[in-house]
């Protein structure tokens, strides 16, 4: 089978998408398909193209996979404005590219957002004649609403809305990284046939055999309970929580270390200038190859979001699962059910800063209690998450129709 995998995020850059999407091309490959991708010049999340990429159209291999990079205006700016123009650029250059430098293809799997790159995926897919996937990790425009940037009575609310609505009908089968996106989109368009195509882990990768005591070294004190998020700092993930709850336990033997880059991070770091704090420390993003002996060597994964979004479920916990650490989680929905129902750390409700100092003091004080968990995290990794499984139960989706 031919598959096109067409999304605007890819390695070389890091992230969520970039890392599901590029073991899912892999995966693909090994099992016989001829697979492809069809991608943006790399500049997530800086906004600023990878040295050695640029131009109109790049052709690449990469894990013996022919990778086609076309041209896009980076922006890594908050602004929606900002934000709609880089989408834009790469939804019209990835049109062209895909139509005339991709090849032929029998299924072609669009991620979204962006939204208007499914509209793209869906035109690719019409002309070509392949069968159309939309792979919808995160829901907008309601994700947008969530925050505030989008009102639901705004035109272009009810614009976003409508062309959503068309794509979920239009698509050959709609996947979705949790239960509640593909029930929520049910929910809206009773019609569009749906599959939950959960994220997960690669268990061979994300284990607590890689913790070591030099990474303790280069980012504990000696003594210190360490929490870590390494991922986007961006409107999405509400870290000044994780600033303030660091400004009230400035006394205590717990730091916190933030990985990673994004539109909030220049913000963050003046925010715990201007403090005074000690106990956190702010990194630039590493290789995907070093997350997971920093992960195993830390003592529990905070992963944050800003408020509470439907659908919404953070691949960093099943990393954190696979690792054996603890997960400290501020969120709802779904991912508070899998963490909860694993027994695999403490939520709490986004905003709700007096039970997250609460559960930052219990988690740093009780090591019995973070190895229980730890270990509970494991064994639901293993059982639900294991991306291999849930690849192979995909690919049948797809040989089968």
């Amino acid at each position: 089978m031919r598959i096109l995998i067409h999304t605007q995020f890819y390695p070389p850059e890091m992230g969520a998408p970039q890392a599901r999407l590029s073991d899912l091309a892999r995966r693909l490959k090994q099992m016989g398909h001829d697979v492809d991708v069809l991608s943006a010049m790399p500049n997530y999340p800086t906004g600023r193209i990878f040295d050695g990429y640029g131009g109109l159209y790049r052709q690449e291999t990469m894990d013996g996979i022919r990778i086609h990079r076309a041209w896009i205006v980076p922006s890594n700016k908050p602004s929606m404005a900002h934000r709609l123009i880089s989408y834009l650029s790469f939804s019209l250059s990835s049109l062209f590219i895909g139509l005339f430098k991709s090849g032929k293809a029998d299924v072609i799997i669009t991620e979204s957002p962006p939204l208007f790159l499914a509209l793209t995926g869906w035109l690719l897919a019409k002309l070509k004649g392949a069968r159309w996937i939309m792979n919808v990790s995160d829901l907008w425009p309601d994700s947008a609403k969530y925050i505030g940037m989008l009102r639901e009575k705004s035109l272009t609310y009810k614009m976003m809305a409508g062309l959503a609505h068309f794509l979920y009908r239009s698509a050959w089968l709609v996947t979705g990284q949790s239960r509640e996106i593909i029930s929520e989109i049910q929910s809206q368009v009773p019609e569009a046939r749906g599959y939950h195509l959960s994220n997960g882990v690669d268990l061979s990768r994300f284990d607590r055999k890689f913790r070591l005591d030099s990474i303790r070294k280069r980012y504990l004190k000696q003594g210190e309970t360490g929490f870590v998020f390494a991922g986007l700092h961006g409107l999405f993930q509400g870290l000044d929580q994780v600033v303030m709850t660091a400004e009230k336990l400035r006394d205590e033997p717990v730091r916190f270390i933030l990985i990673g880059d994004g539109a909030d991070k220049q913000t963050l770091i003046k925010s715990a200038k201007e403090r005074g704090l000690r106990n956190i420390d702010f990194y630039p993003p590493v290789s995907h190859d070093e997350i997971p002996a920093i992960l195993a060597s830390m003592d529990v994964a905070l992963i944050t979001l800003k408020s509470a979004i439907r659908g919404a479920v953070p691949s960093k916990i099943y990393e954190a699962m696979a690792s054996g650490i603890p997960v400290l989680l501020v969120a709802e929905g779904e991912a508070r059910g899998i963490v909860q129902e694993a027994g695999a750390g403490l939520v709490v409700s986004p905003g709700d800063s007096e039970n997250l100092l609460h559960a930052v003091r219990k988690l740093a004080q009780d090591a019995v209690i973070r190895v229980r968990m730890g270990e509970a995290g494991r064994r639901a990794a293993i059982e639900h998450f294991d991306r291999r499984k849930i690849v192979e139960n995909f690919e049948k989706v797809l040989r089968t129709g």
